[in-house]
């Protein structure tokens, strides 16, 4: 049988009082009871287990657990207990194994006399009991002489751990005003100690920061308000510090604290009031609807939803011109217009303005009013107003084929002002960048520009500018919406290049292409085209139309017996014609191309066969061609080369050659640019020129557009100008604006005719005498000596003439 020796450990352990041995007894009694409160049948079977030969009626007490405390310090290993065997002569024959949870780790024992020791420092808050198993073997052949036992190893506990707040540090928040006993928070601290062995688990709470504002409740750790009329205003923020002692609170017992961060909440126990009782602000009579006039402010010594503010107009003039908005940020009345103002009409406004807190809390009353007035006084300032147009929107409707400088509207402004100062009209370009509308300065009458086109641009939103005479800066401005209406100025055509295809054993009367057009138009009553053969086409022999009705048409075929070899493709003209006003048509071109089909109708070829040589070329044939063309490329060769080394032309070196003073340059004329750039026979006879252009046949100037060429004397010319000016120039400007080969005009250059009756007289060589004898120039002697040699060239010197 197994026993357990308790002995030394019982001895080890005197110190420690004898609550150690009474909970060892007791847990012994509870096994003993265990075993013999088994009913019969159990109890033998236990009993049947062990080996036969060792069984005996009585036994000897048997222990299944030890006991041995936490965090031993000691240098030897700490004894926890002895396990002996019954068949354990004292001989050393017996050997004793321990296996389990921290066996030869945590627990080691004596192979011989069964002793256990720790060798390691327990924990009992890391592992509170160990399960081992213990083995009695012959140490000559290794047979059990014992079953195998289980057996416990229990740490007992001992204070090593202080409580510890695991939730700290604390953040809570109490209303400020709150009663007395108010609760803000519990605190928890835990101990890891055992709770079921003494009192080393056993918290107590107390406040070591914090009084008299806050208690703790000693047991739960409850935080309440201690003292009444906390205000937030006068303090908002506590640090209050809470100790958790384990043992009772006891002497010798560990401790831990814990930080909490206490706020006292607002709550609505102060009423506004404005700091001024009266406010002073002024107001251009030119600001905006809605643009802010001044601000006021109650101050609230509240916060957040407590301090919100409600401004309102209770009394005054100026009820009907202003209005009072609240701030929701910063809680200040805003003043803002509310209609138009006018220092004409008036010049002052009084306000009696009322700031109250929405929010009430009824326990506060008392504190009250809960509002408070105060008097704004607003002064409008005399401004230089811009213009003003009437109406303030304008919307016309043109047609497309409106002539340049038909006016067709006239915008109007007024100053708003007292003075009345006179208005200029203007374009804001940046409304209009393709220049098609204008407006007269004075007038305010719009014109158009351009000719207007509804297919590029059906709409035009432009922006017309009043100016002040006297004062640039006020400018006022409209929108003026020009919806340009159609007009049949567009021909129907294909939408695309139509292109069909017949069998050659098509039938008279087949279907070979629908086809259908597209106007850029837009009738009101919708597009109706209408299909037929052109003129030059209409005895078609091959192919008539058919129209649908549905703007679109059929092709039809009026014969058969195409054949691809006579004719491979037929170009068929179709007339398109609108049902506009008035009506227009255009003329789109079929190409029918002839195809071989199967006999399924399936197209199988549209181009003529190439008909094949009959005879191939031979072997030699083909090198006799490949060599005449090498001799032709070699010959080619030669003649460049030969060219390339050419020899320059001789030239005689003589000094008394008059070509030695010929000095060459090589400036270039503009070759045909200058003959085309000019009238030559202009320059030749200036009168001869005039009377061709009075006979009706000049010749055009490509310098020159025609408003430039009638700045001539030599060149007049005619125009028919319009009954209205404006008309005239505004179309004379678009001619200029759409001609890319004209000047600028800012180039501009006037040039005087020379030759006969020009003061000038004639610098020409072509009416010069023939001869050089009518001629002297005996002028160049008096040139001096750079002239020397030219004079000798000419014949003139300055004695006799020398003698060659």
């Amino acid at each position: 049988m197994w026993t357990t020796g308790r002995m030394s450990n019982a001895k080890s352990r005197l110190g420690l009082g004898t609550s150690l041995y009474f909970w060892a007894l007791m847990d012994l009694i509870s096994t003993v009871l265990s075993i013999t409160s088994m009913p019969g049948a159990e109890l033998e079977t236990v009993f049947s287990d062990r080996p036969q030969p060792h069984l005996r009626s009585k036994r000897s007490w048997v222990w299944n657990q030890f006991f041995v405390l936490e965090e031993y310090t000691g240098t030897d290993p700490l004894y926890v207990g002895k396990l002996h065997s019954d068949m354990d002569r004292g001989d050393g024959s017996i050997k004793y194994i321990l296996s389990g949870e921290g066996a030869g780790i945590v627990f080691t024992i004596d192979d011989t006399t069964g002793d256990i020791h720790a060798i390691q420092r327990l924990d009992r808050e890391e592992r509170a009991q160990y399960t081992l198993r213990a083995q009695a073997l012959d140490r000559r052949t290794g047979r059990p002489m014992e079953p195998e036992s289980e057996f416990i190893i229990k740490i007992q506990d001992i204070n090593d751990n202080e409580p510890k707040f695991l939730d700290g540090p604390y953040i809570a928040t109490v209303p400020e005003m709150s009663p007395v006993g108010t609760s803000v928070i519990q605190v928890t601290a835990t101990d890891a100690d055992d709770p079921t062995y003494g009192n080393s688990a056993r918290v107590v709470y107390s406040i070591l920061q914090g009084q008299p504002y806050f208690s703790v409740d000693s047991k739960t750790g409850v935080i309440r308000t201690a003292l009444m009329n906390m205000d937030r205003e006068a303090k908002e923020y506590y640090e209050v510090i809470i100790q958790a002692k384990d043992m009772g609170g006891q002497l010798g017992g560990l401790a831990g604290t814990t930080t909490v961060n206490i706020t006292l909440s607002d709550v609505n126990d102060n009423p506004p009031r404005f700091p001024q009782k009266h406010y002073q602000m002024s107001v251009l009579e030119s600001a905006p609807i809605s643009s802010t006039v001044g601000r006021v402010f109650a101050k609230d010594l509240d916060e957040g939803i407590n301090a919100e503010m409600k401004y309102t107009i209770v009394d005054g003039d100026g009820a009907d011109a202003f209005d009072i908005n609240t701030d929701p940020n910063f809680q200040v009345g805003i003043i803002t217009v509310k209609k138009p103002l006018s220092f004409e009409s008036k010049k002052s406004y009084t306000l009696k303005v009322e700031g109250a807190n929405p929010h009430l809390e009824m326990r506060f009353l008392n504190l009250g009013p809960f509002q408070d007035t105060t008097t704004v006084h607003i002064s409008v300032e005399d401004v230089d107003e811009p213009p003003v147009f009437e109406p303030g929107f304008y919307f016309v409707e043109v047609p497309e084929d409106v002539t340049i400088g038909t006016t067709i509207q006239i915008i109007s402004a007024k100053d708003p002002d007292v003075s009345n100062n006179s208005i200029r009209y203007s374009i804001d370009r940046s409304s209009d960048p393709g220049r098609f509308f204008y407006v007269d300065i004075t007038t305010g009458a719009l014109m158009t520009a351009r000719p207007l086109d509804r297919e590029a641009f059906s709409w035009h939103n432009i922006t017309i500018l009043a100016m002040e005479m006297n004062n640039p800066s006020q400018v006022g401005s409209v929108v003026v919406t020009i919806k340009v209406l159609d007009v049949n100025d567009n021909a129907p055509e294909f939408p695309r290049f139509y292109e069909a295809f017949i069998c050659e054993n098509a039938k008279a009367g087949q279907l070979i292409q629908t086809v259908s057009a597209v106007d850029q138009d837009d009738p009101h009553n919708g597009q109706h085209f209408y299909y037929s053969l052109a003129p030059e086409a209409a005895n078609n022999p091959n192919f008539t139309v058919r129209d649908n009705q549905d703007n679109t048409a059929r092709i039809l075929t009026r014969r058969s017996g195409f054949r691809q070899q006579e004719q491979s493709v037929f170009y068929l003209p179709i007339l398109i014609a609108d049902s506009g006003e008035p009506v227009l048509s255009s003329t789109g071109t079929l190409t029918i191309q002839v195809c071989s089909c199967n006999d399924d109708g399936h197209v199988m070829s549209c181009s003529p066969e190439a008909y094949m040589l009959p005879v191939s070329l031979s072997r030699g044939a083909l090198i006799a061609i490949l060599a005449c063309v090498f001799v032709l490329l070699v010959l080619v060769l030669l003649i460049l080369s030969m060219r390339r080394h050419r020899k320059q032309p001789y030239i005689i070196d003589d000094d008394e050659n008059i070509h030695e003073n010929i000095v060459r340059y090589d400036d270039e004329g503009g070759g045909e640019e200058d003959t085309e750039a000019f009238d030559i026979a202009a320059m030749w006879n200036p009168r001869e020129a005039q009377a061709q252009a009075q006979a009706g046949a000049p010749k055009a100037r490509q310098d020159m557009l025609p408003e430039i060429e009638s700045l001539s004397r030599y060149v007049p010319q005619t125009c028919a100008v319009s009954s209205t000016v404006h008309s005239y120039v505004l179309a004379k400007l678009y001619e200029a604006d759409m001609d890319l080969w004209a000047p600028p005009f800012d180039s501009l250059q006037t040039y005087m005719f020379e030759g006969d009756g020009s003061v000038a007289g004639s610098l020409s060589s072509l009416q010069s005498a023939t001869s050089d004898s009518e001629q002297s120039f005996d002028f160049l002697t008096d040139w001096g000596p750079r002239f020397r040699k030219l004079a000798e060239l000419y014949g003139a010197s300055e004695g006799p003439a020398p003698v060659w």
